[in-house]
C-alpha cells in the first residue's frame, strides 16, 4: 500500500477543515461595543430653544467632546458607534451655533421642536 497519496489526502482535508474553522470561532468570540463621543437623545434636543446661553444648553445636553480648538461659537457634538456584533457604524453629528453667548442655530442629524424659535422668558 502507498502511503503518499494517502498522507496527501489526509493533509488536504486536514487544511479543508482548519482553515474555515478560524472565521467559525471569530464569529463565537465577543467583540464589545464601541460607543465613542456625545449619546444625544431626542427627547433632550426637543428641549433646546433659540437664544438659549451655553450653560443653560450644557445643562441640558452636555458639552460637546470634540472642543472647537479656537474657542468659537460653534458647539460639535459627534457620536460614533460600533456594533461588536456585525460591526456596524452609527454615526451621528449636531452642530449648535452661538452669538454672544446665545444658541442661534442647529444643523445635523436631529431635528429641533417646532417651538425652537421661541425663546424662553426669564
Amino acid at each position: 500500500m502507498n502511503l503518499k497519496p494517502l498522507s496527501k489526502v489526509l493533509l488536504i482535508s486536514s487544511l479543508a477543515i482548519t482553515l474555515p474553522s478560524c472565521a467559525f470561532v471569530d464569529w463565537l468570540v465577543y467583540k464589545q461595543d464601541l460607543p465613542q463621543g456625545n449619546f444625544l437623545e431626542q427627547k433632550d434636543i426637543d428641549k433646546l430653544r433659540v437664544e438659549m446661553s451655553k450653560e443653560q444648553v450644557a445643562y441640558l445636553i452636555g458639552r460637546p467632546i470634540v472642543d472647537d480648538a479656537f474657542g468659537g461659537d460653534t458647539w460639535r457634538y459627534v457620536y460614533h458607534f460600533k456594533s461588536g456584533r456585525n460591526a456596524k457604524i452609527i454615526y451621528r453629528e449636531f452642530i449648535l451655533t452661538f452669538n454672544d453667548n446665545k444658541l442661534v442655530s442647529t444643523k445635523g442629524d436631529f431635528e429641533v421642536h417646532e417651538e425652537f424659535n421661541t425663546p424662553i422668558v426669564n
